[in-house]
């Protein structure tokens, strides 16, 4: 559990890096922290039950797609994250468009690993 908790931590504070510095982010909440916590902790449930399972069915596509289609399915895990989000807790992560959905995939993976290095998980 504590695992998870430290996941969450990790991806909100990559989730707020990355809304603060992409326009095409918005936090919806008061305070938009809320916002950025209900969006990573459902992208922190995706990733952990989901993911790895459509992931390993769309490895040939993947594979054929050089993984362009993993770019994809990040978009559409984030999407689901944001959807969740905003129709459960009406908080949430508004992503306006695919570039900006591979652009914050981009900016939460570099800072996740950067969070995760200085933390020690």
């Amino acid at each position: 559990m504590t695992r998870f908790l430290s996941r969450w931590l990790v991806l909100t504070i990559a989730a707020g890096v990355m809304v603060a510095l992409l326009p095409g982010m918005e936090a919806v909440g008061e305070p938009p922290v809320l916002g950025i916590a209900a969006f990573s902790l459902f992208l922190a449930l995706i990733n952990a039950s989901i993911k790895p399972v459509v992931q390993l069915i769309a490895l040939p596509i993947s594979i054929l797609s050089f993984g362009l289609f993993a770019l994809i399915l990040n978009w559409l895990f984030m999407e689901l994250a944001s959807w969740l989000a905003m129709s459960l807790f009406d908080v949430g992560v508004i992503i306006h468009g695919f570039l900006w959905a591979v652009l914050g995939s981009l900016i939460m993976a570099i800072v996740s690993g950067l969070v995760n290095a200085v933390i020690g998980d």
